[in-house]
């Protein structure tokens, strides 16, 4: 009998999840703080991402009956999280109207991987909180943050970035732009839970360096996105549909 119920310690977890997340949210929307998104549509894309998780796993269960471990179960839970994500974040905000220029497309993925990130630790979290073992929960919390809430990051702000700098092209650029990114993201994934899982834990330092790398990268692709213009088409587009 663990020191909290499992009500006590599903809470538990799920704050425990859910806080650090929402300090990597904070950072993120600080990047579109010159124009930001309605809350409603955040909270959305968060929520959306939350529920991911839920489609996610029975997925991976079946994956994980058929398949043994190695690199093409590892490729296909990638696969099923970074498709999963972006779909989701597809159907309820990437065709709201407030996603209305190139930035939107990685703040709301980001917005909705942290939101899969958060249900995901809190479900990690919640065996060792409830069998009272919260200093091995701290350190899963901490690597979790540092590790594998950025690698969903990253995942989803590939496909996010792929999308905004395909955001005045045709549609058929698009899809193969869209396409680029989601191949991109599953296997930088693929790759960093290879990499976990079989390297041993004293790479996990140096997988997370290169996941950190990654974020450097991200952060100056984002403020190449921010200066990309609108086309003087588009605007005459856009006036004639909301007039």
């Amino acid at each position: 009998m663990g020191i909290l119920s499992g009500a006590g310690a599903a809470f538990a977890a799920f704050i425990a999840g859910l806080v650090p997340v929402l300090v990597w949210l904070a950072f993120w929307l600080f990047e579109d703080s010159k124009k930001p998104e309605p809350k409603s549509a955040l909270l959305a894309a968060f929520f959306a991402g939350m529920l991911g998780v839920l489609v996610v796993l029975p997925f991976q269960a079946f994956a994980a009956r058929y398949l043994p471990i190695g690199f093409w179960l590892l490729l296909s839970w990638a696969a099923t999280e970074e498709i999963t994500k972006f779909l989701i974040a597809w159907i309820v905000v990437l065709r709201r109207p407030s996603a209305d220029e190139p930035i939107d497309m990685p703040i709301y993925l980001i917005t909705t991987a942290l939101g899969f990130s958060a249900l995901e630790n809190a479900l990690f979290l919640f065996s060792p909180i409830l069998s009272g073992h919260f200093l091995q929960g701290v350190a899963t919390g901490d690597l979790r943050f540092i590790g594998a809430t950025l690698i969903h990051v990253l995942g989803s702000s590939v496909i996010g970035g792929a999308l905004a700098f395909a955001f005045y092209r045709e549609q058929n650029a698009k899809i193969l732009y869209g396409s680029i990114g989601v191949i991109l993201a599953l296997l930088l994934h693929t790759i960093f839970n290879s990499l976990i899982l079989f390297s041993g834990g004293g790479a996990a330092l140096t997988v997370f360096l290169g996941v950190w790398m990654g974020i450097v990268f991200l952060l100056l692709a984002l403020e190449r996105v921010k200066r990309i213009e609108r086309p003087a088409w588009w605007q005459k587009a856009f006036l004639r549909r909301n007039s």
